[in-house]
């Protein structure tokens, strides 16, 4: 099972991008959770965001509520995460990862993308 990320990339403060998160095995993103997190240089990494299967709730942390939105396009096999108003703190490696079992924030994720590089100048 491998997940790729895409969409990342060099933006000014209050600018707009979205990620994609897509798998190259094959099996389908809809039967399991998705996480997005984020991992700064000399900081732990921390979760961004996330989405459950079949009611497609969604959580935010409390630094992206409001900017950052989740969602599943199962047709397309992903999962985006549309970042808005970006800020130079949001500078980080952002990671999609993917779980059989949800548990909010306490879910273990099962699998894991390279990363994506997000920068954001001021």
């Amino acid at each position: 099972v491998r997940l790729v990320e895409s969409g990342g990339g060099l933006v000014q403060a209050g600018e707009s991008l979205t990620l994609s998160c897509t798998t190259a095995s094959g099996f389908s993103l809809e039967d399991y959770a998705i996480g997005w997190f984020r991992q700064a240089p000399g900081k732990e990494r921390e979760g961004v965001s996330c989405i459950s299967t079949r009611d497609a709730g969604t959580y935010y942390a409390n630094s992206v509520k409001g900017r950052f939105s989740i969602s599943r396009d199962n047709a397309k096999n992903t999962v985006s995460l549309q970042m808005n108003s970006l800020k130079p703190e949001d500078t980080a490696v952002y990671y999609c990862a993917a779980a059989r079992n949800f548990l909010g924030w306490l879910t273990e994720y099962d699998y894991w993308g390279q990363g994506t590089q997000v920068t954001v100048s001021s």
